[in-house]
């Protein structure tokens, strides 16, 4: 064999291995799976889903396990885990809406299917304790997945343009959010990996997927005080896992609004740890926990995740490629 053959073979595997891996842009009629990877819904909740998604021409259906209670979590790990592959090896299921957060998606992350993601890429959209399922999914497959969900007006519009369209996406920072104030002025590339920070902390050494080049986005809730932030930055500036990145790009930490600790506020802890990391960051981005819409109610902009993203701090902008096309 030819040295030029081996060397076009050696390119196009790394093409294959390096590539986002993007799903068809569903269409009116498309069929949509409900699942619960972690905790359960009320069924309220699920309903208004399916109202939203009937809305957009989209045929809604719930996973068989979808309500099952077990502890905090929706069934068993093995009911969980069940519902998620049989959506992702289901031909005719064209993306999965996870119907909330909570706890439990760690637990059945890396069982994932994942040949079958491959074979038949689709979006899972979800955030919070759904970071772990995007994490694995970009490690695994590189699939491009979506952090969001379908509780708010914004929530619904960013999704639906994300699943149903091929634009870029673009959100600008909001100069009044709590992390609008940490930045490191610059501009930068790379794939959008990341989501809830607690997530992302934890997954270092066991789903955390290549970060070199990326842009990290981080967002989280309180529930306790600051340290608990300051330990996941520095576990994950320690692990070594964030040295190569190219910037950061910071959602919601809207419950840490007026609270502070022994004179420190959450900026100054953003600040302080991700200051070391010598790469551009911009906060006050409207994705994440605890954020609300104009009529007061739960609302936040989705974002593509493992999709390339460009970083500008000049003009306060996060742009994004679709993850569909």
């Amino acid at each position: 064999m030819s040295v030029s053959v081996v060397n076009l073979k050696v390119w196009l595997s790394a093409i294959m291995t390096t590539a986002t891996l993007v799903s068809p842009m569903l269409a009116p009629g498309d069929r949509v799976r409900l699942v619960s990877p972690a905790s359960y819904p009320d069924r309220a909740s699920v309903d208004e889903m399916l109202a939203v998604l009937a809305n957009w021409g989209l045929v809604g259906e719930v996973a068989e396990h979808a309500f099952d209670e077990w502890g905090y979590m929706a069934g068993t790990d093995q009911h969980r885990l069940d519902d998620l592959n049989e959506a992702f090896r289901d031909e005719g299921v064209r993306a999965i809406i996870t119907t909330r957060g909570g706890a439990g998606a760690y637990r059945i992350a890396d069982r994932i299917d994942f040949d079958s993601v491959r074979a038949d890429p689709k979006p899972v959209i979800g955030f919070s304790d759904i970071t772990y399922l995007h994490l694995s999914l970009i490690r695994h497959c590189r699939l491009a997945t979506v952090h969001g969900c379908l509780v708010g007006q914004t929530a619904q519009a960013t999704v639906h343009q994300l699943l149903m369209s091929t634009e870029p996406l673009t959100v600008r920072r909001d100069p009044t959010a709590v992390s609008a104030a940490v930045e490191v002025p610059g501009h930068a590339s790379g794939r959008l990996i990341g989501g809830n920070l607690a997530s992302v902390a934890t997954s270092v050494g066991v789903r955390l997927p290549d970060m070199d080049g990326a842009i990290l986005f981080l967002e989280d809730q309180r529930v306790v005080g600051l340290g608990t932030i300051d330990r996941q930055l520095t576990q994950l500036i320690g692990s070594g896992a964030l040295d190569s990145i190219n910037g950061v790009a910071l959602g919601s930490f809207e419950a840490f609004r007026g609270y502070a600790d022994r004179g420190w506020t959450l900026t100054e802890v953003l600040a302080d740890r991700l200051s070391t990391l010598g790469v551009p960051v911009l906060g006050g981005f409207y994705a994440g926990h605890d954020l609300t819409g104009r009529t007061g109610t739960p609302d936040q902009s989705a974002l593509p995740l493992g999709t390339a993203a460009t970083l500008d701090t000049t003009a306060g902008t996060l742009t994004c490629t679709p993850c569909v096309a």
